[in-house]
């Protein structure tokens, strides 16, 4: 049977808005315009540059000497002009703080020296470049829209060196069945990350099923669920966005999101939703700093006995 892999309504509509044919030509301030604000950033002239800026500030102070050890690993962090603090003299943006705290969760349970990585859904690359500055993989696959692809592969041209940029394989899920593309590949980690709340709930089963069959391990970071809380945005994109989005992901129960005891409620459904079939387990999860909702979780496929 064929998967689903295709892009849900939600995501077709902002590639219509947002990710035109002329959108990854400039690479100069992209970080800071629209395309950003729908792979990875909320729009911080709505939100508040202020406040967003006082986030990264004070989530700097939180970082551990790991952590700063692997954000100056990963140069070129600079590229496509992000909204960044300085600590301790080094610039520092939202994003690659997440990364560094994603790479740093995932690299308590999985060995990464010499792993076969496929992400689902990279964004403009700033997980993959990282995990790429900090361990020497054998491959990183990439499973995207076209329209995202067009960034990821553009940005990960310029900041990675040749032999790392030489690692990457990239697969447009526009070009036919993904599950049959990587039929001759085996991977020791998956990952996914926010993406999977932006699928239909048919696409994310598809993505779970190739990863039963191809991954020996899966790093999930999530929303536990959806919001309506019209006061965080006043819904600027109207109600056709909101729709779009309340119609994707496997979790969609609506909650108060800055709510942690509500959050927390949700967490077995999430841990639930994301494990890839039956012979899997999760073995770490978290809260995903910094956003109220979102959890991560790595998931292992239990060994023969019963083991870990």
């Amino acid at each position: 049977m064929t998967g689903v892999y295709r892009a849900s309504r939600q995501w077709e509509r902002i590639t219509r808005h947002w990710f035109t044919e002329d959108a990854a030509v400039d690479l100069s301030h992209f970080k800071s315009e629209r395309p950003n604000h729908k792979m990875s950033l909320w729009d911080p002239e709505v939100n508040g540059v202020r406040y967003l800026k006082t986030l990264v500030h004070n989530l700097a102070t939180t970082l551990d000497p790991d952590d700063w050890a692997r954000l100056r690993r990963t140069a070129r962090r600079e590229v496509g002009d992000p909204v960044v603090v300085r600590w301790h003299g080094m610039p520092i943006c939202l994003d690659y703080l997440q990364a560094t705290l994603e790479v740093g969760f995932i690299e308590r349970s999985i060995d990464l020296r010499g792993a076969r990585v496929l992400e689902i859904g990279a964004g403009y690359g700033r997980t993959c470049h990282t995990l790429l500055s900090n361990y020497d993989v054998a491959a990183y696959y990439i499973v995207d829209l076209h329209s995202t692809m067009r960034f990821s592969r553009r940005y990960l041209r310029v900041v990675l060196d040749d032999a790392q940029f030489a690692k990457l394989r990239f697969v447009p899920v526009e070009d036919g069945d993904v599950g049959l593309a990587l039929s001759g590949s085996d991977f020791d980690l998956g990952i996914n990350i926010n993406s999977f709340a932006e699928m239909t709930p048919e696409t994310v089963r598809c993505y779970l099923d190739l990863i039963d069959r191809r991954c020996a391990a899966l790093y999930v970071k999530n929303p536990v669920g959806k919001y309506q809380d019209r006061s965080l945005d006043g819904h600027v994109e109207g109600d056709e966005a909101r729709w779009r989005a309340m119609e994707t992901g496997p979790l969609r129960q609506v909650l108060d999101i800055h709510d942690n005891q509500a959050v927390r409620a949700a967490v077995p459904g999430f841990l639930a939703a994301y494990r890839p079939g039956p012979d899997w387990r999760d073995v770490n999860d978290a809260w995903a700093v910094p956003w109220s909702f979102y959890w991560q979780a790595v998931y292992r496929r239990k060994r023969p006995g019963g083991g870990g």
